[in-house]
């Protein structure tokens, strides 16, 4: 295996969903690269549909926050027992802490691509999104900066808060910064939440 290929398994391997974040900002211009490299991602036809909205204003971040707040105390009555005890315990975001929080948002009205492998399937535009979420993930985890998804919440109401154009489709919120502490594996793992299945149970033979 090349030097650059076992990089990349040690980069995919260690890359973590982070939730705690040091108040340390991102060196200037870091963010700049690091959406950079996430425009290289492949998309369908080459329309690059990924739209990405850096929230900076306070109040914003503040609602946004106590948004997803709420929507994760109404995701916990689907709960009960000790698995609800379970989930109140989790930290299932960092929208307070992060230094950097961006929407990330697929447009769908977008002419750039022509058409080109969306005709039949449309959602090939929002795979490839999250094709450059990934891409952005494993970026930010190559420079020790790390990533969190958050998608408890209401696309609806985060549209309005962030008013974004018509025609744009919310794939979540992704915070960003200097993770609190590095785990060895997936944090749901590590708290008893759920396990890492084998990947030989994904693959079928016909």
């Amino acid at each position: 295996m090349t030097d650059l290929a076992e990089a990349f398994e040690r980069l995919v391997r260690i890359r973590r969903d982070v939730r705690r974040f040091r108040p340390d900002p991102l060196p200037e211009g870091c963010l700049d690269r690091l959406l950079a490299i996430a425009h290289h991602a492949p998309s369908v036809g080459l329309s690059q549909p990924w739209r990405f909205v850096r929230v900076g204003d306070p109040e914003r971040r503040r609602a946004l926050a106590e948004h997803v707040d709420a929507c994760n105390a109404e995701a916990a009555q689907a709960y009960s027992g000790e698995r609800r005890a379970r989930y109140e315990r989790l930290q299932l975001h960092g929208l307070h802490d992060a230094p950097v929080v961006l929407g990330v948002y697929c447009d769908e009205t977008t002419p750039q691509g022509r058409g080109l492998g969306a005709a039949s399937m449309p959602e090939m535009r929002r795979y490839s999104c999250v094709t450059a979420v990934h891409t952005l993930w494993l970026a930010a985890r190559a420079k020790g900066i790390g990533l969190g998804w958050v998608s408890i919440l209401t696309p609806d109401v985060v549209d309005r808060l962030l008013d974004v154009p018509a025609g744009w489709h919310g794939l979540g919120l992704l915070c960003l910064g200097y993770p609190q502490e590095a785990f060895d594996r997936p944090e749901l793992e590590l708290r008893g939440w759920e396990r890492r299945s084998d990947w030989r149970s994904t693959l079928i033979e016909r």
